[in-house]
Protein backbone atom coordinates (compact mmCIF):
# COMPACT_ATOMS: atom_id res chain seq x y z
CA UNK A 1 0.00 0.00 0.00
CA UNK A 2 1.41 3.36 -1.05
CA UNK A 3 1.48 6.22 1.54
CA UNK A 4 -1.33 8.81 1.71
CA UNK A 5 -0.83 12.70 2.20
CA UNK A 6 -3.50 15.40 2.43
CA UNK A 7 -2.48 18.59 0.50
CA UNK A 8 -4.64 21.44 2.03
CA UNK A 9 -4.10 23.71 -0.59
CA UNK A 10 -3.55 21.71 -3.59
CA UNK A 11 -4.65 24.10 -6.34
CA UNK A 12 -2.35 26.89 -5.14
CA UNK A 13 0.82 26.95 -7.52
CA UNK A 14 3.41 25.29 -4.66
CA UNK A 15 0.45 22.68 -3.77
CA UNK A 16 0.25 21.46 -6.69
CA UNK A 17 3.75 21.43 -7.48
CA UNK A 18 4.15 19.39 -4.64
CA UNK A 19 1.10 17.24 -5.32
CA UNK A 20 3.37 15.95 -8.90
CA UNK A 21 6.36 15.62 -6.89
CA UNK A 22 4.69 13.85 -4.62
CA UNK A 23 2.32 11.48 -7.19
CA UNK A 24 5.84 10.66 -9.03
CA UNK A 25 7.16 9.47 -6.02
CA UNK A 26 4.58 6.77 -5.38
CA UNK A 27 2.23 8.68 -2.77
CA UNK A 28 -1.67 8.68 -2.87
CA UNK A 29 -3.11 11.96 -2.56
CA UNK A 30 -6.07 13.47 -0.57
CA UNK A 31 -6.37 17.49 -3.08
CA UNK A 32 -8.07 19.59 -0.89
CA UNK A 33 -9.56 22.59 -2.25
CA UNK A 34 -12.37 25.56 -1.80
CA UNK A 35 -13.01 27.74 -4.98
CA UNK A 36 -10.56 26.62 -7.23
CA UNK A 37 -12.17 23.43 -8.41
CA UNK A 38 -10.91 22.86 -12.12
CA UNK A 39 -6.84 22.33 -11.77
CA UNK A 40 -7.34 20.03 -8.79
CA UNK A 41 -9.87 17.92 -10.88
CA UNK A 42 -7.75 18.37 -13.78
CA UNK A 43 -4.16 16.95 -11.83
CA UNK A 44 -6.93 13.92 -10.52
CA UNK A 45 -7.64 12.63 -13.81
CA UNK A 46 -4.14 13.49 -15.04
CA UNK A 47 -2.76 10.92 -12.15
CA UNK A 48 -4.91 8.14 -12.12
CA UNK A 49 -3.91 7.85 -15.65
CA UNK A 50 -0.33 8.07 -14.92
CA UNK A 51 -0.66 6.25 -11.82
CA UNK A 52 -3.25 3.27 -11.54
CA UNK A 53 -1.83 1.87 -8.57
CA UNK A 54 -2.12 4.90 -6.33
CA UNK A 55 -5.77 6.56 -5.08
CA UNK A 56 -6.60 10.44 -5.47
CA UNK A 57 -9.23 12.15 -3.93
CA UNK A 58 -10.06 15.82 -3.83
CA UNK A 59 -12.04 17.30 -1.00
CA UNK A 60 -13.76 20.60 -1.05
CA UNK A 61 -13.62 22.82 2.10
CA UNK A 62 -13.77 26.11 3.58
CA UNK A 63 -10.82 26.72 5.69
CA UNK A 64 -12.74 29.09 7.45
CA UNK A 65 -15.77 27.37 8.24
CA UNK A 66 -14.59 25.16 11.25
CA UNK A 67 -18.77 23.10 11.43
CA UNK A 68 -17.41 20.95 8.16
CA UNK A 69 -14.26 19.36 9.99
CA UNK A 70 -15.20 16.28 11.63
CA UNK A 71 -16.98 15.50 7.73
CA UNK A 72 -13.71 16.25 5.97
CA UNK A 73 -12.04 13.88 8.93
CA UNK A 74 -14.30 11.66 7.87
CA UNK A 75 -13.24 10.76 4.59
CA UNK A 76 -10.04 10.22 5.28
CA UNK A 77 -9.02 6.78 5.57
CA UNK A 78 -5.02 6.28 5.77
CA UNK A 79 -3.33 9.57 6.52
CA UNK A 80 0.48 9.46 6.79
CA UNK A 81 1.19 13.30 6.19
CA UNK A 82 -0.50 16.28 6.21
CA UNK A 83 1.10 19.57 3.75
CA UNK A 84 -0.59 23.10 4.77
CA UNK A 85 0.16 24.97 1.21
CA UNK A 86 -3.04 27.07 1.31
CA UNK A 87 -2.69 30.49 1.89
CA UNK A 88 -3.76 34.06 1.33
CA UNK A 89 -2.74 37.29 2.03
CA UNK A 90 -3.66 41.28 2.78
CA UNK A 91 -1.65 44.08 1.72
CA UNK A 92 -1.59 47.95 3.16
CA UNK A 93 -1.08 49.40 6.39
CA UNK A 94 -2.05 47.58 9.36
CA UNK A 95 -4.02 50.48 10.26
CA UNK A 96 -6.36 49.56 7.91
CA UNK A 97 -6.92 45.96 8.47
CA UNK A 98 -9.98 44.87 8.94
CA UNK A 99 -11.16 42.57 11.99
CA UNK A 100 -12.71 40.15 9.20
CA UNK A 101 -9.55 40.05 7.49
CA UNK A 102 -7.25 39.41 10.38
CA UNK A 103 -9.83 36.64 11.64
CA UNK A 104 -9.19 34.74 7.85
CA UNK A 105 -5.72 34.35 7.97
CA UNK A 106 -5.70 33.66 11.87
CA UNK A 107 -8.33 31.01 10.85
CA UNK A 108 -6.52 29.73 7.42
CA UNK A 109 -3.13 29.92 8.57
CA UNK A 110 -3.09 28.86 11.98
CA UNK A 111 -6.74 28.43 13.81
CA UNK A 112 -8.01 25.21 11.20
CA UNK A 113 -4.74 23.92 10.78
CA UNK A 114 -4.05 23.47 14.60
CA UNK A 115 -7.87 21.81 14.83
CA UNK A 116 -6.58 19.32 11.92
CA UNK A 117 -3.79 18.22 13.52
CA UNK A 118 -5.34 17.34 16.75
CA UNK A 119 -8.28 15.69 14.98
CA UNK A 120 -5.15 13.83 12.13
CA UNK A 121 -2.84 12.74 15.71
CA UNK A 122 -3.76 9.67 15.86
CA UNK A 123 -3.89 8.47 11.89
CA UNK A 124 -0.55 9.65 11.96
CA UNK A 125 0.75 7.96 14.78
CA UNK A 126 -0.23 4.99 13.46
CA UNK A 127 2.13 5.52 11.00
CA UNK A 128 5.55 4.98 11.13
CA UNK A 129 6.33 7.76 8.98
CA UNK A 130 3.78 10.94 10.41
CA UNK A 131 4.81 13.94 8.70
CA UNK A 132 3.40 17.37 9.39
CA UNK A 133 4.59 20.25 6.76
CA UNK A 134 3.66 23.87 6.80
CA UNK A 135 4.32 26.18 3.63
CA UNK A 136 5.46 29.32 5.66
CA UNK A 137 7.08 32.37 4.53
CA UNK A 138 10.22 33.68 5.01
CA UNK A 139 7.88 37.22 6.55
CA UNK A 140 7.45 35.14 9.43
CA UNK A 141 11.49 35.24 10.43
CA UNK A 142 11.95 38.98 8.94
CA UNK A 143 8.25 40.65 8.65
CA UNK A 144 7.43 42.71 6.22
CA UNK A 145 5.85 45.97 6.40
CA UNK A 146 2.51 46.09 4.18
CA UNK A 147 2.26 42.47 5.40
CA UNK A 148 2.17 42.88 9.48
CA UNK A 149 -0.79 40.44 9.59
CA UNK A 150 0.58 37.69 7.56
CA UNK A 151 4.24 38.06 8.71
CA UNK A 152 2.38 37.66 12.09
CA UNK A 153 0.48 34.08 11.32
CA UNK A 154 3.41 32.77 9.27
CA UNK A 155 5.89 33.13 12.75
CA UNK A 156 2.99 31.28 14.97
CA UNK A 157 3.31 28.96 12.22
CA UNK A 158 7.08 28.47 12.87
CA UNK A 159 6.15 28.66 16.56
CA UNK A 160 3.60 26.19 16.85
CA UNK A 161 5.81 23.37 14.49
CA UNK A 162 8.62 24.43 17.31
CA UNK A 163 6.67 23.49 20.02
CA UNK A 164 4.07 20.69 18.72
CA UNK A 165 6.89 19.16 17.00
CA UNK A 166 8.61 18.03 20.90
CA UNK A 167 4.68 16.66 22.20
CA UNK A 168 4.46 14.72 19.20
CA UNK A 169 7.91 13.65 18.49
CA UNK A 170 7.66 10.73 20.63
CA UNK A 171 4.32 9.57 18.44
CA UNK A 172 7.18 9.11 15.29
CA UNK A 173 5.28 12.54 13.95
CA UNK A 174 7.35 15.21 12.91
CA UNK A 175 6.24 19.11 12.08
CA UNK A 176 8.50 21.46 10.12
CA UNK A 177 7.83 24.70 7.87
CA UNK A 178 9.26 25.33 4.39
CA UNK A 179 9.38 28.65 4.23
CA UNK A 180 9.88 30.40 0.96
CA UNK A 181 11.06 34.06 0.48
CA UNK A 182 9.34 35.53 -3.34
CA UNK A 183 8.06 32.42 -5.34
CA UNK A 184 6.74 33.24 -8.85
CA UNK A 185 3.14 32.24 -8.07
CA UNK A 186 -0.45 33.64 -8.83
CA UNK A 187 -0.48 35.74 -5.36
CA UNK A 188 2.69 37.40 -5.94
CA UNK A 189 1.59 38.65 -9.51
CA UNK A 190 -0.20 41.82 -8.22
CA UNK A 191 3.19 43.12 -8.26
CA UNK A 192 4.12 45.31 -11.16
CA UNK A 193 6.90 44.90 -13.61
CA UNK A 194 9.01 47.52 -11.43
CA UNK A 195 8.56 46.13 -8.14
CA UNK A 196 9.57 42.40 -9.53
CA UNK A 197 12.71 44.36 -10.79
CA UNK A 198 13.29 45.62 -7.68
CA UNK A 199 12.29 43.19 -5.82
CA UNK A 200 14.59 40.33 -7.85
CA UNK A 201 17.77 43.10 -7.17
CA UNK A 202 17.68 42.66 -3.64
CA UNK A 203 17.57 38.44 -4.19
CA UNK A 204 21.06 37.17 -4.19
CA UNK A 205 20.15 34.85 -6.39
CA UNK A 206 18.77 37.29 -8.37
CA UNK A 207 15.56 36.02 -9.32
CA UNK A 208 12.04 34.38 -7.74
CA UNK A 209 11.82 31.02 -6.89
CA UNK A 210 9.82 28.31 -9.48
CA UNK A 211 7.02 26.59 -7.15
CA UNK A 212 8.53 23.15 -7.88
CA UNK A 213 11.89 24.49 -5.81
CA UNK A 214 9.93 25.16 -2.95
CA UNK A 215 7.95 21.64 -3.47
CA UNK A 216 11.35 19.93 -3.71
CA UNK A 217 11.78 20.82 0.09
CA UNK A 218 8.30 19.60 1.09
CA UNK A 219 9.06 16.26 -0.74
CA UNK A 220 12.17 15.73 1.01
CA UNK A 221 10.73 16.32 4.57
CA UNK A 222 8.32 13.30 3.79
CA UNK A 223 11.22 11.13 2.83
CA UNK A 224 12.31 8.30 5.22
CA UNK A 225 15.70 9.65 5.85
CA UNK A 226 14.34 13.10 7.11
CA UNK A 227 12.76 11.18 10.48
CA UNK A 228 15.33 13.03 12.37
CA UNK A 229 14.62 16.87 11.42
CA UNK A 230 11.79 18.49 13.37
CA UNK A 231 10.33 21.49 14.59
CA UNK A 232 12.42 23.43 12.01
CA UNK A 233 11.89 26.37 10.26
CA UNK A 234 13.66 26.18 6.40
CA UNK A 235 14.11 29.63 4.88
CA UNK A 236 13.78 28.92 1.05
CA UNK A 237 14.73 32.53 -0.13
CA UNK A 238 17.72 32.30 -2.69
CA UNK A 239 19.84 33.85 0.01
CA UNK A 240 16.96 36.79 0.86
CA UNK A 241 16.35 38.18 4.49
CA UNK A 242 16.31 35.85 6.89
Amino acid sequence: MSRSALIIGASGDIGQAAARQLAAAGWSLYLHYFQHATPVQQMQADFIQKYPRQDFFTLAYDLTDETQLDQIIGQLFQVDAVIFAAGTTTYGLFKETTAVQLEQLWEMHIKTPMLLCQRLSEKLARSDYGRIVFVGSVYGGSGSALEVAYSTVKGAQSAFANAYAREVASLGITVNVVAPGAVDTKMNQLFDATAKTQLRSEIPISRMARPDEVAYWISALLKKDASYLTGQTLYVTGGWRK
